[in-house]
């Protein structure tokens, strides 16, 4: 992968993207958008059993790079395209892979970087951290899948009132209304993002993935529809998947359960 808005790096199973823009604020410009799908993609392997999501600096991500918006003109409108198309595709692996993702908030999530944040399976902050959506603030709607997510998370009034009014959210406050799963001192929070992505990448892998398709789409199916699309899963887990033959066996045995992610 040509990475030039982010590193990539591959250690025991576990993949850590790191936001790399810390001169502009960890932005989103349309190379940022390239390089997310690219390293979201590679997540989607059966060698990537956890993925840890955070950014260099003092910044989560400020949201979409205004300024090469500004720039584009009246071209700006074909950037947007561009720049959503491969964002939405990048979010798009990230729910649908059977790696779980850590998001590791390690300062200010806005705009486009609050959406990413809270793409997480898992959703950690630094004490430090803000949030705020300040799409509205510039005259445009959300994207990256907030308007899916954050509903889902903090309730349709809550989420109404983030974008239409912008507030600023301490971590503390995001946790408060569950958008966040948990709250580390700015110093651990790497730390802490590894224990769990060492914990996660040592699970049943396949599991993992087949519970976040379930889950990514319980809202639009109907009761009998996800009903059916779980017995499917379930099913084929326990038919194909070396994993939940060893989970039988451990639980029988009475031993702890060694996962390949298989």
């Amino acid at each position: 992968m040509n990475l030039t808005t982010m590193t990539f790096d591959l250690t025991d199973h576990i993949a850590t993207i790191t936001l790399n823009r810390p001169d502009a604020a960890n932005a989103l410009d349309l190379k940022m958008s390239q390089d997310l799908l690219a390293v979201a993609s590679r997540c989607d392997s059966a060698d990537v059993r956890a993925v840890i999501l955070t950014g260099t600096g003092k910044m989560f991500c400020a949201g979409g790079d205004v300024t090469s918006f500004a720039a584009a003109g009246d071209g700006v409108t074909e950037l947007m395209r561009n720049m959503t198309c491969f964002l939405h595709g990048a979010i798009a692996r990230f729910a649908r892979m059977n790696a779980p993702l850590i998001t590791a908030v390690n300062g200010t999530a806005a705009g486009a970087g609050l959406s990413m944040a809270i793409t997480g399976d898992v959703i950690l902050a630094a004490s430090s951290a803000k949030f705020t959506m300040a799409y509205t603030k510039i005259a445009v709607s959300p994207d990256g899948s907030s308007t899916f997510y954050l509903p889902r998370l903090v309730g349709m009034a809550k989420a109404k009132e983030m974008i239409l009014l912008n507030p600023v959210y301490t971590a503390e406050e995001a946790k408060s209304f569950g958008m966040v799963t948990e709250v580390v001192a700015d110093d651990a929070l790497m730390a802490r993002a590894q224990t769990l992505a060492k914990q996660l990448a040592s699970g049943p892998t396949a599991a993992y993935g087949e519970t976040k398709r379930l889950l990514v789409d319980s809202f639009s199916n109907s009761l009998e529809t996800q009903m059916e699309l779980e017995t499917r899963a379930i099913a084929g887990l326990a038919c194909y998947s070396k994993d939940a033959k060893e989970g039988f066996k451990a639980f029988t045995e009475k031993r702890k359960a060694s996962f390949e992610g298989k």
